[in-house]
C-alpha cells in the first residue's frame, strides 16, 4: 500500500491558501503555474536556503555550463574545478542538484552534465544578470521579446511587462515635473538619458512583433506601449521647457554670479558635521523675527488688541462743527512793558555787565523773563521782524553763558544763576 504522492500532498497544501468555496483549479491564472511545477521545483532547489547556500548552488551551476566545448564532467575535474570549497559540502551540493534535475549523471560514462532545465535556469540567470544597474531592466524585458519573436513566440505578458515597466517611467518623469523642483527634475532628466537607449531599443522590438499582430491581445498591448512610447519621447523637451520656467524664477544673490538653486545644492552636498558648524549662531533657541518690521507689529497688535475688542471706538462720531474761535491779538507795546523796560536798560548798556547783575528784577517771574529774552540778542531771524522783539534781536549787543558754571544771586527770587555777561558789540 503506497502513500499520497507529492503532488496531491502539493495540491493539498495549496488548498490551505483559499477560502472556504473556492478551489485551487478555479483560479485561472494559476493554472499556468500548476502547469511548471517541474520548472518551479528547479527554482526552489536553487534558491531555497540561505543566502550562502544559494550562491555556492549558482557558482557551481554557472562554472559547470561555462564549459560549452566539454560539457560533461568527470567527479575528478569537478573537484579540482572547486578546489577551495569543502570537499564533503561540495559533494552534498552536486547531490542535491542531481536530486533535483538540475545535474545530470551518466552511470555508464560516469560524468556530469546540466541537464535542459537547468540550462535554461543558468541561461535566464546570465541574461538577467547582464541588466542588474537601474534603468536596465526595460533591456532584460525588451531582450526577452526580441528572443520571442525570434524564435516565432511573443507572449502577451511579457509585453505587459514592458508597458508597466513604461507606464511607471513616465510616471515618475511626470512627478518630477509637478514637483517644479529644479533638482527632481534635473534627476528625473538625467534617469531618461540613462534608459533612453532602452526605450528606443524597445520601439524597435514593437515593430519586430507587427507580424504577430493578427492576435488581438498583443495587438492591443503593443499599441498601448507605442502610444506610452511616443510620450516618454516628448519627455525631454517636456523637461526642458520646466527648466527655462525655472530659471525666469530664480533667485540671484547680489553681484556674486550665484543663485538660491546654486546655494541649495551646495548645502546638499555638505556633510552633516559641516551643517552643523555652519548653523552655530544663526540658528537661535528662541525665533528672533529679523525679517518683520517692529512698527507693522506694532500697528497689527493695537489692532488685534484694542480695537477689536472696543470696536466701538471705530464708531465714535465727529464733534459737530463750530465757528473758527478768533485767534487773539499778539500783546502790543502797552501790553508788554517788561519787555520795553529790559530793551531800554540794554540800550543804555555802555560797558561788559555780569547776567547775574542785570537779569535779577522784582521777582522770579520777571528775572526769568528778562533772561529768555538774552537768546534774542543777534538772532538774525527775529531781527527781519517787526516791533520791540526784533528792536531787542537788533541791539550791538550779545550774550555769552559759561552753562557749566553757576552763580549764587539770593535775590529777586533767584537764588542761582548760570554765569555769563552781556557785552557791546
Amino acid at each position: 500500500m503506497s502513500g499520497p504522492s507529492a503532488d496531491s500532498t502539493a495540491d493539498t497544501r495549496l488548498q490551505d491558501f483559499f477560502r472556504p468555496g473556492y478551489e485551487a483549479a478555479d483560479v485561472a491564472a494559476l493554472q499556468p503555474l500548476l502547469q511548471s511545477r517541474e520548472a518551479l521545483a528547479a527554482l526552489m532547489t536553487v534558491f531555497h536556503g540561505t543566502e550562502s547556500a544559494v550562491v555556492i548552488r549558482l557558482l557551481i551551476l554557472r562554472e559547470v555550463a561555462a564549459r560549452g566545448d566539454q560539457p560533461n564532467w568527470q567527479p575528478s575535474e569537478l573537484r579540482e574545478r572547486f578546489a577551495y570549497l569543502d570537499p564533503a559540502k561540495l559533494e552534498n551540493v552536486l547531490q542535491r542538484l542531481r536530486e533535483n534535475t538540475l545535474l545530470q549523471w551518466d552511470s555508464e560514462t560516469a560524468v556530469y552534465q546540466l541537464s535542459p532545465l537547468g540550462r535554461m535556469v543558468v541561461t535566464a540567470l546570465s541574461t538577467l544578470l547582464k541588466f542588474d544597474d537601474q534603468g536596465e531592466e526595460l533591456g532584460y524585458i525588451a531582450g526577452q521579446i526580441a528572443a520571442g519573436s525570434a524564435v516565432g513566440k511573443v507572449d502577451a505578458e511579457v509585453l505587459q511587462h514592458l508597458l508597466s515597466r513604461l507606464n511607471e517611467l513616465h510616471g515618475e518623469l511626470e512627478q518630477a515635473v509637478l514637483s517644479r523642483s529644479e533638482r527632481r527634475i534635473r534627476a528625473a532628466e538625467s534617469r531618461l538619458e540613462r534608459v533612453w537607449e532602452w526605450v528606443e531599443k524597445s520601439i524597435g522590438v514593437i515593430d519586430s512583433v507587427k507580424e504577430y499582430l493578427d492576435d488581438p491581445e498583443v495587438q492591443d498591448v503593443a499599441y498601448r506601449i507605442a502610444r506610452v512610447q511616443s510620450t516618454l519621447l516628448s519627455m525631454s523637451s517636456v523637461f526642458q521647457r520646466e527648466l527655462n520656467k525655472l530659471e525666469s524664477q530664480r533667485v540671484h544673490l547680489g553681484n556674486s554670479g550665484l543663485s538660491s538653486a546654486d546655494l541649495g545644492a551646495w548645502l546638499r552636498s555638505r556633510s552633516t558635521a559641516e551643517l552643523e558648524r555652519l548653523s552655530d549662531d544663526a540658528v537661535s533657541v528662541l525665533p528672533r523675527h529679523a525679517f518683520l518690521l517692529g512698527d507693522l507689529l506694532l500697528d497689527v497688535a493695537e489692532h488685534e488688541l484694542i480695537d477689536k475688542v472696543r470696536p466701538e471706538r471705530l464708531d465714535t462720531p465727529l464733534p459737530p462743527a463750530v465757528e473758527n474761535a478768533q485767534a487773539p491779538e499778539m500783546p502790543g507795546e502797552e501790553q508788554a512793558p517788561q519787555l520795553l523796560e529790559w530793551l531800554s536798560e540794554l540800550g543804555d548798556l555802555a560797558q561788559v555787565m555780569e547776567v547775574e547783575q542785570c537779569v535779577p528784577h522784582r521777582d522770579f517771574e520777571h528775572s526769568s523773563y528778562r533772561y529768555s529774552l538774552l537768546s534774542l540778542l543777534g538772532d538774525p531771524e527775529s531781527a527781519t521782524l517787526t516791533g520791540p522783539t526784533a528792536d531787542l534781536a537788533r541791539l550791538p549787543r550779545r550774550w555769552l553763558i559759561e552753562e557749566d558754571r553757576l552763580t549764587t544771586v539770593n535775590r529777586a527770587g533767584v537764588g542761582r544763576i548760570s554765569a555769563g555777561r552781556v557785552e557791546p558789540t
